[in-house]
């Protein structure tokens, strides 16, 4: 069945933007009840846990991002089956590795950790950490004033003030070294996110206008012409990185930042934004098949960063799911793409509890890398199924 929806374009043009689900989807739907879906998400964090260094508060075979992500998934698991069954790991590993090192993290990861801990349990603690990060990250976020002057301090380089004739305030510079020229969508994406949910809890319009700027920095700079979020933009000569970059995690932490700025800014303009950026993501060819199920980040014999991109995708869904109750059609299309997922995951990919980066199959041995793309797929279908 097709549903749609008509709704309001940023010019203000009506267009009638259809939330369909293909039927060329392989299975979308199913039919296990909530206890079942609790239970297979949180056996599949079970498998995940024992390679946790609790010296470091990272998991083996995974890069520090990754890592960080992990613990995303935990605190989400008890905030969407309502349990404490994670709590303990999660907040004093969290505790932990943001006491080893100042401002733990550059880009946000360990930071979104913590907000999601907090929402979970309500600890203070890791709402702090999440500030302090924010505060870091501030430094390397392209100010109005900054993009005027041509010139961050954190910057050794003369920026450009605008590109392609609109202003580079809101980006967030990649890495923090003082000759890196890049500005990219998921530090910008990560940096929006971070604003809106501290926006959401501490309800200080710092934060909203800050995740304001970065939204609006990827709408004019980074946007394709099929409604995919783009990777980089050089602030020094206004050069981009290949229109092929496509990435499923650009447009998932967009679709999630939107999510939160639309409650939080009061503005329908997000919604709308959010909806045509989640249709596009879930329909595109680029990282799945007809079938829709997701390619991107099949690695079956080693780690690397592409394998954990598409679970930053199915968390966006997760959140704009939640966060638009009233709207069946965008709902039905999160579910069942959601579940397209999900069967896969447990028909194609699984060997007990754990699963392949590869969700297509075939099943293999546990890897770390494998079962971390897994769980926010499991985590969210407790919610979206």
């Amino acid at each position: 069945m097709l549903f749609h929806l008509a709704l309001v374009s940023l010019a203000s043009a009506v267009v009638a933007q259809d939330l369909g689900v293909p039927l060329s989807w392989r299975e979308f739907n199913n039919s296990r009840p909530l206890s079942e879906r609790i239970t297979i998400a949180q056996n599949a964090i079970n498998e995940m846990t024992p390679q946790l260094d609790s010296s470091t508060g990272e998991f083996n075979g995974l890069g520090y991002w990754q890592s960080g992500n992990v613990w995303s998934v935990l605190a989400n698991q008890d905030h969407s089956a309502g349990t404490t069954t994670n709590k303990a790991l999660v907040v004093n590993n969290l505790n932990l590795v943001f006491s080893r090192w100042a401002h733990y993290d550059q880009f946000g990861w360990w930071a979104q950790a913590a907000l999601y801990g907090y929402r979970a349990y309500g600890d203070t603690n890791l709402l702090a950490h999440a500030v302090d990060v924010w505060t870091h990250v501030t430094g390397y976020v392209i100010t109005a004033a900054q993009a005027a002057a041509g010139k961050n301090p954190n910057k050794s380089f003369t920026i450009e003030s605008t590109c392609n004739g609109i202003t580079m305030a809101g980006g967030v510079f990649w890495r923090p070294t003082t000759d890196d020229t890049s500005v990219n969508s998921i530090t910008t994406g990560l940096y929006l996110t971070l604003s809106a949910f501290l926006a959401e809890y501490t309800g200080n319009a710092t934060y909203t206008q800050a995740a304001i700027l970065s939204a609006n920095w990827i709408k004019n700079h980074n946007i394709n012409a099929n409604d995919l979020v783009l990777d980089t933009v050089d602030a020094q000569d206004c050069s981009t990185s290949p229109a092929t970059w496509l990435f499923t995690y650009n447009s998932g932490k967009y679709i999630e930042g939107l999510s939160v700025l639309a409650v939080v800014a009061g503005d329908t303009q997000w919604s709308t934004l959010m909806i045509n950026i989640l249709n596009a993501a879930v329909k595109t060819t680029v990282w799945q098949g007809s079938n829709g199920v997701i390619t991107e980040g099949a690695s079956p014999s080693a780690d690397n960063d592409d394998v954990g991109f598409k679970a930053i995708l199915i968390r966006g869904l997760h959140e704009a799911w939640t966060r638009n109750p009233s709207n069946t059609a965008l709902r039905t299309l999160i579910h069942s793409y959601g579940d397209v997922q999900y069967n896969a995951l447990l028909e194609l990919a699984a060997t007990g509890n754990t699963y392949s980066s590869s969700w297509l199959g075939p099943p293999q041995a546990f890897t770390s890398w494998g079962q971390l793309a897994a769980l926010d797929v499991m985590t969210a279908n407790i919610d979206t199924n």
